[in-house]
Parts: C-alpha cells; structure tokens; sequence
C-alpha cells in the first residue's frame, strides 16, 4: 500500500514525543502515538466506528496555532478501512470553567466511499541537488454530492431573480517537504491512490 519512499525506513522502535515524523510508521496506532498529543482520545473514538475491520490506510495532520491565550493544537485523522472513510479531528478551546482554561473537543465522521464523488490529487514534481526527481508536495481533495454552503448569486444586477450556488463537502489534505517532508508527502500520495481505486465509480 505505502510507496516506495515510506518503505526506505526501517522497521522504528519505540514512537518518539508527539510532533515526530509519523511516516514511517505502518500500523496507526504507532503513528498516532508518534504524532498526535491527545493519540489515546484519537485511537479510542477511531477504533469505537472501526470495529473489527482492517485499517487499508491513512493520513495525519497536524497545526498548531498561536493565539492571545498561547498555543492552540488542531488535529486530524483520515482512515480507510475499505468501505468506509473515518475522518476524526479535535481542536483545543478556552473553557475558564475547565481546570487547565481548555477543552479538546473531539469529533469523528464516518462515510460510506461511495459518498465520495471525487478525487483529485495534485503532485509537486521537481529535483533535488543531483538532479534526481523528487516529489514536493501533494494536495488530494475528497469531494462529496452532500450539499455544504447554498449561496445566492446575482447573475444580472438589473433582474430580481437571483441563481443559486451549491458547494458540495469537500475534504483537503496537503503536505509539502516544509510541511511534513518526503515520508508524509509519500503516505498521502498512497492514501489518495487507494481512495482512487476504493471509490465506486
């Protein structure tokens, strides 16, 4: 499943502090505990929707943001278990009330492939020092029929009727060699070749 570029590395010991290079990783759970600061929350409310079916890939994001009241952690994941695409993420928010001053507000989402209308990945292709290829970045966009913003659009300014726009739900993964490296940009690849032969047509 994973390309060429992820399988360079060597079979990882023990995951290091959160933040580190999860690609090299094959099982989620060691990629998870590499990467995410709240890895047990993730893998629990993930494991809650997998069940007992396999995981056939995935992809980890991660942004901190710094903010008045300090750094601010949003994290996500995207599973493929075959069927299904599981889509958790959690954000950090300010609640005084809590001990701490912060909440993580964790949230999964679950949908059948068949759901996914479309596709799309977009690869960075350059060359290194030695004038080897090398890829540097990937963006995949998972777009669904789901209807997710209705706006109203004035085609003739002078005709009191006006069209309507319909965005569907749309999913985005990016990852550049600034933005994860040669491993995370590898992984995605994979990930959104798997989604392309998995999707229904």
């Amino acid at each position: 499943m994973f390309s060429k570029a992820a399988r360079r590395h060597t079979t990882p010991g023990r995951p290091g502090p959160a933040g580190a290079d999860w690609s090299p990783y094959a099982r989620l759970d060691d990629a998870s505990r590499a990467y995410f600061l709240h890895a047990d929350v993730a893998l629990e409310a993930i494991a809650g929707v997998l069940g007992r079916r396999r995981v056939r890939g995935f992809t980890l994001e991660r942004v901190v943001d710094l903010t008045e009241a300090g750094a601010s952690v949003w994290q996500e994941a995207a599973v493929c278990d075959g069927r299904r695409l599981i889509l958790w993420h959690s954000e950090e928010l300010t609640d005084m009330a809590a001990p701490g001053g912060t909440v993580l507000d964790s949230s999964i989402q679950v949908l059948p492939l068949d759901a996914i209308g479309h596709v799309g990945m977009r690869t960075l292709v350059g060359r290194d020092e030695r004038g080897q290829r090398v890829d540097r970045g990937v963006y995949l966009v998972l777009a669904t029929a789901t209807p997710h913003e209705l706006s109203a659009v004035q085609t003739d300014p002078e005709s009191p009727v006006a069209s309507a726009r319909v965005r569907p739900e749309a999913f985005r993964f990016s990852k550049s060699l600034e933005d994860g490296g040669p491993g995370q940009i590898a992984r995605l690849i994979a990930f959104g070749r798997l989604l392309g032969r998995l999707v229904p047509s």
